[in-house]
């Protein structure tokens, strides 16, 4: 069991194995690599192979039987990355014209791991979704080019077996899981026309009617495309660069739900904002959103987009399921201060609530029991480090790297499905062997005048408790529909700004009683149906209230200006104006 789950972290230290829990130590199979110029690294999908560029060749090191597999002599690789079942190692380097303008050599090599050889390179200049995309069991290959979607087939390269051509496909996302692949791709709006996703089922491409399902939509830059594990289905969220309305300097985002059977729903979020983040469950039946102005709500949905859990309000950006399901981390990285709920999700209880503060990265290993989460340059270059927690809030390792040193990635080796089953969820903390540190949460400032006084409340939004949104049976607690929800909110405010109002009344100096016509002044608007004259009447009682507030202002013994007497002189002559109005004189 000691070297279960080990995690490779590469930083100007070099790159080493670290065994994850129990033992912490450093591997020993592994010969750590002291270059401080590795650039990438990647474990195959089944953790048996991993790679890695350290500035001279691309090595692949098989982890089961500890020993060095290849080495390549491409010494500029900057992304590495194995197709599912091992055969093949995509490797990309910085594209580059020749001197003289001429195209450049091609910088995107498919290398044979059973032969050593290169079977295909091809030109590709973009990094972004440089890496072909293989089915699950490779009879598939498909990349994007100019618009245009290439399949291969049997790791094939030399043939194109099949093109996807659609006015201009910008992204494709292969389904997961077994034959027959379906294929989802998004082709952006253009001059007035709407954008759109459809799905597909390999290799039937032919015209509109061959789509298992299409979803257009308007608003959308760019795209973002899920599918669940079971490919039954595809979230997608769209997003605008720029919110017109000025609302959100994230751009607008929508997520919409289109399932394979052809269905497809926009999901309707509760709080309007950003859309943080989006992830379906292993079990492929819910997802969760967290979306909002700050604090942000986070919802589960069922496959209807109904509602099923929501997590009420708070400081979170970011919602990642265990492998097995089972635990749901709700998280606030980023901008954030990194706190964390783990929630039991077969039950909704909360587990633990933990704080990684500064965390770039957050993790689960595969076996569902730990987490790793770890604060990595360039997005910060200060505190780099990582920690390895117990999901129940403990702390089991900590390594924080020496102040002149960075950490660039941490990367848990990833096993096949099924290996480590769903256990029992706890709810007592793991003992840990660090002393704990809690950090202390930051104070708010208070002026000094105020810092022997009890704290008042003084929170900008009251947080939404979580609530169970499955209708319950035989009770009439079903979720209330938007407008009911908006109607109580707008109820439950009035009380408490009359409940305000009577304790500012108690609490306030002797106050002088209100004379009659005051109470004209609260008197619910009366119209006349002649706009006109509605008009006037609102005038005179705005004059009216003014002249109020100025005759309190005399009583409570303030010296007024002559135009402001003058004001008060004209009350009667106003009463009377305003009188005639309303009778309709």
């Amino acid at each position: 069991n000691g070297c279960l789950f080990p995690l490779a972290v590469r930083g100007s230290e070099g790159l080493y194995m670290l065994n994850g829990p129990p033992s912490f130590t450093e591997s020993t199979a592994f010969q750590r690599d002291s270059g401080k110029n590795c650039k990438a690294v990647a474990f195959s999908k089944d953790g048996s192979l991993f790679a890695w560029c350290n500035g001279e060749k691309v090595n692949v090191f098989n982890v089961t039987r500890a020993e060095l597999l290849h080495s390549f002599d491409l010494p500029k690789t900057v992304c590495l990355e194995f197709s599912p079942k091992n055969n093949v190692l995509a490797t990309w380097q910085v594209y580059a014209t020749a001197k003289d303008g001429t195209a450049g050599v091609p910088n995107l090599q498919l290398l044979d791991l059973r032969t050593g050889k290169c079977l295909k390179s091809f030109i590709q200049k973009k990094m972004q979704n440089w890496c072909p995309c293989w089915a699950d069991d490779e009879s598939i290959c498909a990349r994007n080019v100019n618009n245009e979607v290439h399949f291969f087939e049997n790791n094939n390269f030399n043939t194109i077996a099949n093109k996807l051509h659609l006015q201009k496909v910008s992204d494709f996302v292969l389904s997961p899981g077994a034959q027959p692949t379906k294929v989802a791709v998004y082709v952006p709006g253009s001059k007035g026309a709407p954008s759109f996703v459809r799905l597909y089922q390999y290799p039937n491409f032919g015209g509109p009617q061959s789509a298992l399902a299409n979803k257009s939509f308007f608003k959308a830059d760019k795209v973002t495309m899920l599918w669940n594990k079971k490919a039954t289905a595809v979230l997608v969220i769209a997003s605008t660069e720029v919110d017109k309305s000025g609302a959100s300097y994230y751009g607008e985002q929508t997520l919409h739900y289109v399932a394979a059977s052809g269905e497809s729903a926009v999901v309707q979020l509760p709080k309007n904002g950003p859309i943080y983040d989006v992830a379906w469950s292993p079990n492929s039946v819910e997802f969760c959103a967290v979306y909002g102005f700050m604090p942000a709500k986070a919802t589960v949905f069922n496959l209807k987009c109904d509602p099923v859990f929501d997590f009420g309000t708070g400081p979170r950006n970011a919602a990642y399921y265990s492998p097995q399901g089972h635990i749901l981390v709700l998280a606030g990285f980023g901008n954030l201060r990194g706190q964390m709920e783990v929630w039991d999700v077969r039950n909704y209880r909360l587990v633990s609530k933990p704080v990684a503060s500064d965390s770039t990265y957050f993790a689960w290993c595969p076996d569902g029991e730990h987490i790793v989460t770890a604060t990595c340059a360039p997005r910060l270059r200060v505190s780099n480090g990582y920690k390895i927690w117990h999901y129940t809030g403990s702390v089991l390792h900590c390594r924080e790297v020496p102040a002149d040193q960075e950490m660039w990635q941490v990367s848990w080796q990833p096993f096949p499905d099924g290996v480590f089953p769903e256990r029992a969820v706890r709810f007592q903390a793991v003992p840990s062997p660090l002393p704990s540190a809690e950090p202390r949460p930051a104070q708010a400032y208070r002026p000094p005048a105020l810092r022997n006084r009890p704290v008042a409340s003084s929170k900008l939004h009251e947080d939404e408790p979580p609530q169970n949104m499955k209708p319950q049976l035989g009770g009439s607690d079903k979720p209330l529909s938007k407008t009911a929800l908006k109607n109580q909110r707008k109820h439950e405010a009035k009380r408490a700004a009359k409940q305000e109002a009577k304790a500012d009344a108690q609490q306030g100096p002797a106050q002088l009683k209100p004379p009659q016509n005051a109470l004209q002044n609260t008197v619910p608007a009366t119209t006349t149906g002649d706009p006109e004259v509605d008009k006037k009447i609102k005038n005179l009682k705005k004059k009216l209230k003014a002249i109020e507030q100025l005759k309190e202002q005399a009583a409570a013994g303030k010296q007024l200006e002559k135009n402001q007497v003058e004001k008060i002189q004209k009350e009667a002559a106003l009463l009377k104006e305003l009188e005639d109005l309303e009778l309709g004189v």
